[in-house]
This record gives structure tokens, sequence and C-alpha cells, in this order.
């Protein structure tokens, strides 16, 4: 087990704002699935995307982490951007990730306490699945590759309709999972596997909006009202034209929400 290496891209600089950092869904770049959101985001916020290792722009990963390990990858990038003067040692700092991103998020809480000031879960929950299940999937990308995922991801990724509608932002995104190393995706399921904060939620401190989509078969609205029952500083929102990825799926409304109320906290 090791900390994973991120590779940060910018995808809107002004120093002069807050910092948001914004994560993936496993399969996806951050570029594809949070691009649709940036002209709705840029006027709040400097905007840092991470992608999980080999994904986007970040290199494979060589052996195995945890949720654990992927959320102090995430704290080592920050870090290296503050040391860069990218990130600003005064500004306000807050996080956002889809699906896997947001159970990042989830664990940001956990373990770094304070690092942000505040914190969005989106199409995520505080247990995503069972071990059984990531660890089939696991098994199964490492042997066959990526595009065994393609014709279920595109049925449990976008609400109905949402492909023809946008066939663009749904094809990069579902290329973006066949271009994924199917080795680093498995290191992926088998971090998921091992991730559940269902019982330390009550010990964050730091304001935490869950943001789930009524058409998400993954993880549904319920995942957020626990999210939001549980951490004492929680609230739940749920878009109702999202399934699973809702910064590209309704990123206004998304964007919206998170200008709301990270500009609150």
């Amino acid at each position: 087990m090791a900390v994973p290496h991120l590779t940060p891209s910018l995808l809107h600089t002004d120093k002069n704002l807050p910092t948001l950092v914004v994560g993936p869904s496993l399969g996806t770049s951050s570029l594809h699935l949070w691009g649709p959101a940036v002209p709705a985001l840029m006027d709040h916020f400097q905007i840092v995307a991470w992608d999980l290792p080999g994904h986007g722009a970040s290199k494979p990963s060589t052996e195995e982490f945890s949720l654990g390990e992927l959320a102090t990858g995430v704290i080592t990038m920050i870090d290296a951007l503050r040391a860069d003067s990218v990130i600003s040692e005064d500004s306000k700092l807050y996080y956002a990730g889809v699906s896997v991103g947001g159970a990042t998020a989830l664990q940001l809480a956990v373990d770094y306490p304070g690092t942000f000031d505040g914190l969005s879960s989106i199409c995520a929950a505080a247990k995503i699945g069972t071990p059984e299940g990531w660890t089939e999937r696991a098994e199964l990308v490492a042997k066959a590759g990526t595009p065994t995922m393609i014709a279920g991801s595109a049925q449990r990724w976008f609400a109905p309709g949402f492909i023809e509608k946008q066939p663009v932002i749904s094809t990069d995104l579902l290329h973006n999972l066949q271009d994924a190393d199917r080795f680093a995706y498995a290191h992926v399921c088998g971090a998921l596997a091992g991730f559940d904060v269902r019982e330390r939620l009550a010990a964050t401190t730091d304001p935490i909006l869950a943001i789930n989509g009524a058409q998400d078969q993954v993880c549904p609205p319920a995942d957020a009202e626990f999210i939001a029952e549980n951490a004492p500083q929680g609230t739940a929102a749920v878009i109702d034209s999202a399934a699973h990825l809702a910064p590209a799926e309704a990123p206004e409304e998304t964007a919206a929400l998170l200008v709301d109320f990270f500009t609150a906290n």
C-alpha cells in the first residue's frame, strides 16, 4: 500500500479568489467531468482538479492504496501547489468530488479536519457498494480491461435521455473510461472495497454538503440524507435531473449549490 501521486490540472486560475479543489468519479477525468460546470464556478473560485491514478493527467499507480492514502495524496498535491504559490497560504480552500471523489471528501473530513473551509460529497456515500462487488470488478477489469465497463457505466452514469441530448459530453466521459489504465482502475476498486466512514461521520467538524442525483442507482438521495443526519455540520441536496455524474449532467444546478454553500462558510 502506498500514497498515490496525483497530477493537478488548473481549470481556472485566479489567486485572488478562494480555491476549489475538484475530484473525479471512477473512470472519468476531472477535465471532462467538471468542464461543463466551470463557467458557472469561475467567477467565485480558482479551480484545481485532480485525476485518479491512471486516469486523465495522472500516471498509473504501481501498487494498491486505500481511500485514506488517496486522501493523503490530495493533501500532498495541495501542499505542493502551496509551495509553488499556485494556492495562496491565506486563501480559503474548498473541496468537491464526485463518486470516489466524493468518498474522498468524507475521508478528508475524517482524516484532515480543518484543512478545508467546506467540503461537498457529490453522487457518493459514506459506504459505496459492497467489498465483494468491488473485488469482483477489480479482478474483471485487471484481466479484461476497462472497455468491459462501458455498457454498464453508460447506464449507471447518466439519467435517461442524457446521452442523446448531450452526445459530446457523454462520449468524452465514456472515452475517459476506455482510456483509463486497467490496473490503476482496479486499485481504485480495491480502495472502495475497504471504504466505510459511516461510524466516523459523527466526529467530523467541517461543513459538508452531500449532493446526490434523484436518478442515481449507485448512490441514491438516501445516501446524502444519511451524511446530513450523521455529520454534525452536514447538509443534503438532491438534483432531480441527475444520475451519477451531476457536474456533467446538471452543471448549472450543481455549481449553484456549491457556490451557495461554500460562500456561506
